[in-house]
């Protein structure tokens, strides 16, 4: 299968990578030590309910254990919640990431496409409601939101997912929030869709490890979801021994690391106003975003010119909804930062390097 995203460090020589989402200062040091100590005890079966990262979490989030179920990376929760759900009709809005598609189309499912308008920022509004309630009373069974949205960053608004959620609850249909990103938008767990789990059996948020502690090789993500029920038919239809024990003590330690959230938050904002002021200066439209990432569109070929320059950033013109000329840069340190910025304007202003 052709690889799709960002981060493809195997085939292409580099010094910077801008392509792929991860925290600019990379591994968090305590997670690191804590993934190392674990290989001490490689020798032994990972614990496949990976009861002491859920227990940590359940006492972080003030949630049951029972309403955690921890993977393989954020995309194995995926998997595993379509294949336990099999739902006749699922919804994407695009652009999107890729593998809910994907996921969707793993067992069948038809696929239904909300197409955002970049114009509006990607933003949903009422008309998106009206359309997914239509498609709730036609049988949907899941539909798929992202926020901080990838590859845009921009935050849906509280009131859509709310009124979103409603109505899946009223249909019987299963929501998806993906917050992968959340801890670089928000401050407080209250600010995300975690407080309406309890109330809402349909709802399930879909998170990750990698990108705030620089650990995408070590893939760990978690769900999060009041229905146990489907939690239980998740596990019948997934791989045991998924979580390494490396993953599971570098998640264990992470979750202590608050100090190391507000920092990276921080740090990450202040660079993210830059960039993209220099990307604008240059002619660029650049989406707003609240994530640790720009999505922008330039109307000349960046991809080829800056990878001879060994930086690679995403070409996203294989998103759904999204053309050639769109590209998505991570936020990285000042100066990997500035080294973007003079390559870029080094393709713009020579024609022969187009």
């Amino acid at each position: 299968m052709k690889y799709t995203h960002g981060g493809d460090i195997y085939t292409t020589e580099y010094r910077l990578d801008f392509s792929a989402n991860i925290c600019p200062f990379g591994a968090n040091e305590a997670v690191r030590q804590a993934a190392i100590r674990g290989m001490e005890m490689v020798t032994a079966y990972p614990d496949s309910q990976c009861r002491r990262l859920r227990q940590k979490l359940a006492e972080t989030l003030k949630i049951p254990v029972e309403w955690i179920i921890a993977g393989n990376g954020a995309a194995d929760v995926l998997f595993s919640l379509v294949l336990a759900e099999k739902p006749g009709k699922g919804m994407i809005l695009a652009p999107a990431f890729q593998e809910y598609e994907q996921a969707l189309r793993s067992v069948d499912s038809e696929v239904i496409v909300w197409k955002r308008n970049p114009e509006q920022a990607f933003r949903l509004d009422e008309e998106f409601l009206v359309r997914l309630e239509k498609e709730l009373k036609e049988g949907l069974g899941i539909v798929f939101f992202c926020t901080p949205d990838n590859p845009s960053g921009a935050l849906i608004l509280k009131d859509i997912l709310l009124q979103s959620l409603e109505l899946c609850e009223k249909y019987y249909a299963r929501m998806v929030v993906d917050e992968s990103f959340w801890e670089f938008a928000f401050d407080r767990e209250e600010e995300t869709m975690l407080p309406y789990i309890r109330q809402f059996q349909s709802l399930f948020l879909l998170r990750s490890f990698t990108k705030m502690y620089g650990i995408p090789g070590l893939r760990l993500g978690y769900g999060l979801c009041s229905d146990t029920d489907l939690l239980e038919r998740m596990e019948e239809v997934r791989q045991p021994w998924s979580v390494s024990i490396p993953a599971q003590e570098a998640g264990i330690a992470a979750l202590d690391e608050t100090g190391w959230r507000r920092k990276v938050k921080s740090y990450v904002a202040e660079q993210r106003i830059w960039l993209a002021g220099e990307l604008e200066s240059m002619g660029c439209k650049v989406y707003p975003s609240s994530a640790n990432y720009l999505l922008f569109y330039l109307d000349q070929e960046l991809m080829e010119p800056l990878k001879r320059k060994g930086i690679l950033i995403r070409n996203c013109s294989n998103y759904r909804g999204l053309t050639k000329g769109y590209y998505r840069i991570a936020v990285k340190t000042e100066e990997e930062n500035r080294q973007l910025i003079d390559a870029i304007r080094d393709v713009i202003d020579n024609t022969d390097l187009r």
